[in-house]
């Protein structure tokens, strides 16, 4: 018998497969760990309209949900009109940054999201990204106003190239992560998804070591660095190496079943009083 965990999982390239589909196995083991007792939840770079979604598809009702890479977490509640209601946002004036990242970036395309998850966007975005009520506006509009989250994507640019220009901004008094493409991602500063499960695992009591948390971006680091200190910070077969360099453990591809497979190898067994 075990101790009750704390299992975050990221979700794209994780729990979800390059396709946007949940494998049956993935499906099966995260089952399997919530009906042992466990806390499984989502720890994700996604704002909550685009994240409460794939906590329905996999049938997890967790206590908390970290969102917006840790800007924003909710807290489930059964009177709200969704079920979750925000428990805890981080906020920034986004003004600075803006305008230097769209100094050094020409031709990037912006979008800001505020603490009601809603998106304002400049240039191109899908609705996967930003989702359906998203609103496009001139550039000026997206100043001057509290944000949980900036996106910029800058198609023109190769990842390297991104990354290099990316260092010499030296953007200050916030935190960002670079994604898989052109893609970066703004926060208030010192928050990241680290900071917001560290208080979600006080919250619930759960030891130290007994924290899995599983992803695969650059977004993930933090998050993957603080479970590794004690716990299995888990990156998946697909990271970057500056992600696998964080980790203490690794599992499979995410075409792969990975979160599958490193589910059934660290939770094996069930909770004493399951």
């Amino acid at each position: 018998m075990t101790e009750r965990l704390l299992v975050a999982l990221d979700i794209d390239g994780t729990v979800l497969m390059e396709d946007g589909e949940i494998s049956d196995a993935v499906h099966e083991q995260v089952s399997r760990v919530r009906d042992a007792g466990h806390e499984v939840m989502l720890a994700t770079g996604r704002a909550p309209s685009m994240t409460l979604p794939v906590l329905e598809r996999l049938e997890l009702t967790s206590e908390y949900i970290v969102c917006s890479n840790g800007a924003v977490t909710l807290r489930r509640d059964p009177d709200a009109p969704v079920g979750y209601a925000r428990d805890h946002v981080e906020t920034f004036d986004p003004t600075a940054v803006l305008l230097t990242v769209r100094e050094h970036l020409k031709g990037a395309d912006f979008a800001v999201e505020d603490e009601h998850g809603l998106f304002k966007y400049t240039g191109w975005f899908s609705n996967g990204t930003v989702g359906a009520t998203a609103e496009k506006v001139d550039f000026e509009e997206l100043l001057n106003r509290q944000a949980t989250r900036v996106v910029v994507i800058s198609p023109e640019h190769e990842v390297k190239e991104f990354l290099h220009i990316v260092e010499r901004m030296g953007l200050h008094q916030v935190s960002y992560n670079v994604g898989w493409t052109a893609w970066l991602d703004i926060a208030p500063d010192g928050v990241n998804k680290a900071t917001a499960l560290e208080r979600v695992r006080e919250s619930l009591g759960i030891r130290r070591g007994n924290v899995i948390a599983i992803g695969d971006g650059r977004n993930d680091i933090d998050m993957l660095r603080w479970a590794s200190e004690n716990g299995h910070g888990v990156a998946m077969g697909q990271a970057p190496e500056e992600v696998r360099e964080v980790a203490n453990t690794f599992t499979a591809h995410g075409d792969d079943d990975g979160v599958a497979l490193i589910l059934e190898e660290l939770v094996p067994g069930r909770l004493a009083s399951a």
